[in-house]
């Protein structure tokens, strides 16, 4: 069964999020602040952490940063009522792989969960595969059949971002933060150039899509072979 640590001082909503867990097949373990999870990740595996920010002792931000700055590579998400882009950039700067802002959407927490564990398999692996299609990170090389492209490093990592996630949507901010880095001074405008420049290369690949969310952002489509 999959490990997941929820670090919740509410006691209500750590119930609530526990049988949430429970109910998707999940094994919840429960801390009631930042502090208790430090043990708790000393004592026993866990495979996905779940965290609120506004904690008393050790906040969440302190939390994760601690755990990278331990080498510690367990996929994060945030849960948290702060919802200013400050505190969503904060939380991505510290660590955290996703950020939920209450009350949140139940089913789309579980969704989450299981792309962010995904995700952890991929990154282990260091290997993507979309049907017939393979992306090696090592090599920055995407395969399908007697097809072999190798791709710009920034164009790799987006196309392995996007299939990483396959149908969620990603703003350019989002992108830019993660593939060029928050300090960046690369306008948002790059990150289209670099979608068009994937569409051109893979316009005739059947496998997947990126599709333009209008206002949004960007979402890879990924199609099963029929």
């Amino acid at each position: 069964m999959i490990q997941i640590l929820v670090v919740e001082d509410d006691f209500n909503t750590r119930k609530l999020m526990e049988a949430v867990l429970l109910d998707a097949q999940f094994t919840p373990v429960l801390a009631r602040d930042g502090q208790e999870a430090l043990e708790i990740l000393d004592t026993q595996h866990i495979d996905l952490m779940i965290t609120d920010i506004m904690m008393p002792e050790v906040d969440g931000y302190a939390l994760v940063e601690q755990l990278r700055d331990a080498d510690y590579q367990l996929p994060i998400l945030m849960v948290t009522a702060k919802e200013a882009i400050k505190d969503r950039k904060k939380g991505f700067f510290v660590g955290t792989d996703d950020y939920m802002v209450k009350p949140v959407d139940e089913e789309e927490m579980i969704l989450r969960i299981n792309a962010l564990l995904r995700r952890a398999k991929i990154v282990n692996e260091r290997k993507l595969t979309v049907g017939k299609v393979t992306l090696n990170y090592d090599t920055l090389t995407v395969t399908r059949e007697m097809n072999r492209v190798t791709l710009p490093q920034k164009e790799f990592y987006l196309l392995y971002k996007l299939l990483s996630y396959p149908n969620m949507i990603f703003t350019r901010v989002q992108l830019m933060d993660e593939i060029w880095g928050m300090d960046s001074e690369t306008s948002e405008h790059t990150v289209s150039v670099h979608i068009g420049r994937l569409r051109e290369k893979f316009y005739d690949w059947p496998d997947f899509d990126i599709i333009t969310v209008r206002g949004l952002g960007y979402k890879a489509v990924q199609y099963d072979e029929e």
